[in-house]
């Protein structure tokens, strides 16, 4: 149970009292609080990035005011009904309880439900909240937690929220085991002028199969809020996961996230992420092939509007032979949004026989919307197929005008034209639910 915390405690700022505040309201083992202090040294021994930074240039967040923010909310007081929580998932099927393995919520800072099918738990399938699980299971938690795939020292931000986390979902499926329905996580965040940290840590051993979906949503307010995400995905030989990531924060929120997945040999990554929602997001998307024949699939869809900023970063990281990767992300832009696109396709001495791909495509809705994309290929071996290509280009006139020719009225051709872009990718995704999602999605931001 998480003690109630003062007013005075939550106002504290972004700082070492703030973490250690945090830390006790949560009542957790010495080794977490002592991790949270060492993550908070690391946060402030690293500056902030800057425009000269290769990975930052095209990206300003001079506009970030953590000063006027509170590190984090909602562990004093009445937490939400779960059903509140997940009526605004409803859309597109995301949240049917029927068809769940499991499913974890957070609302702010605080868990306020975990639940997992009992016949999981009698295999040794571990899912719960990540505080529960650094109580019950610190060992296993331990090994893996911010310490191969998403080290502290990673950046600034992420030190950060290695020192603030607050909460988020921790799933373990040992050897042998294949689980075919999702996992569902969902984080809200209402509380005005504070930031939510969630944490997403999945552990597959040897042959182990599984299906994880993440849900990030808010309602938009007047001020500017923090939300900050960091998923660690570690694949044993011969594992398959299957990873969705849906982002729709109000349009308040800085959003910053970083998602890293280790494949050791023969497994396999199908990964898909559709950010729709926030301010400002920045997305920092790898994955690490570590182990020969590995296979990851990373998609991507992204539509931003009004004055939305999508900034996507992907690494696909080739360190044993005999592996393959392949990327797609597409994006549409409408009013006077902005993305930014960069991807690595990264090939070690050594890693011969590797199949890599990487494509980026935007499509612009508008004259003052603007994206731009920069793909790039590092190799080191001599022995290996590796090709990239990068498009930005606006609707045909002549497409629209065909359509409307034909007695389809102007926003549902652009609708149209719209989804058929985007409909590749939508195709590749084999859950009828998550299709249905972002066929809704797209005709909200379209203007249907």
């Amino acid at each position: 149970m998480e003690a109630t915390l003062t007013a005075a405690e939550a106002a504290t700022g972004f700082s070492r009292e703030s973490v250690e505040a945090l830390s006790a309201a949560k009542q957790e083992p010495t080794w977490v609080r002592d991790a949270r202090l060492a993550a908070w040294a690391t946060y402030e021994s690293l500056p902030f990035p800057q425009r000269t930074d290769e990975e930052w240039r095209r990206t300003d967040i001079r506009g970030l005011k953590l000063d006027r923010l509170t590190p984090f909310a909602g562990l004093s007081g009445e937490a939400p009904s779960p059903e509140s929580v997940l009526a605004g998932f409803r859309d597109g099927g995301i949240s049917d309880e029927s068809a769940r393995a499991g499913v974890n919520i957070q609302s702010d800072a605080s868990a306020i439900l975990t639940d997992v099918h009992a016949d999981l738990a009698g295999q040794g399938v571990i899912f719960t909240d990540l505080g529960t699980a650094m109580a019950e299971h610190g060992d296993l938690v331990r090994k893996y937690f911010m310490t191969e795939a998403v080290p502290a020292s990673f950046g600034k931000f992420e030190a950060l929220h290695a020192a603030l986390w607050q909460s988020g979902s921790f799933l373990y499926v040992p050897k042998g085991v294949s689980v075919e329905l999702p996992f569902r996580s969902f984080a809200v965040a209402s509380a005005p002028e504070s930031s939510i940290f969630t944490h997403t840590l999945v552990v597959l051993e040897e042959g182990a199969e599984a299906f994880v979906v993440d849900a990030f949503g808010s309602e938009t307010q007047e001020n500017q809020a923090l939300a900050s995400t960091i998923v660690e995905l570690n694949l044993g030989k011969g594992s398959q996961l299957r990873y969705v990531q849906v982002q729709d924060w109000g349009r308040h929120a800085w959003n910053f996230m970083t998602e890293r997945a280790i494949l050791g040999n023969d497994a396999t990554l199908n990964s898909l992420h559709v950010t729709l929602g926030s301010k400002f997001t920045k997305n920092s998307i790898g994955s690490h092939l570590r182990g020969q024949n590995a296979l990851a699939e990373m998609l991507g869809i992204f539509f931003a509007d009004g004055d939305q900023f999508f900034d996507n970063h992907t690494w696909q990281l080739h360190e044993a032979p005999y592996a393959t990767s392949d990327l797609e992300f597409k994006g549409a832009l409408k009013d006077n949004a902005r993305s930014v696109y960069s991807g690595l396709i990264k090939v070690e001495e050594g890693a011969q026989k590797t199949d890599a791909y990487q494509q980026n495509r935007n499509l612009v809705l508008s004259r003052t919307a603007r994206a731009d994309t920069i793909p790039n290929l590092e190799i080191r071996a001599n022995d290996v197929r590796c090709t990239h290509g990068a498009t930005v280009s606006q609707v045909v006139p002549e497409h629209v005008f065909y359509l409307q020719a034909r007695g389809i009225p102007y926003t549902e051709a652009q609708k149209l034209i719209v989804e058929g872009f985007f409909r590749p990718v939508i195709d590749r995704i084999p859950v009828e639910e998550i299709q249905g999602f972002l066929e809704s999605a797209i005709a909200r931001k379209v203007g249907i």
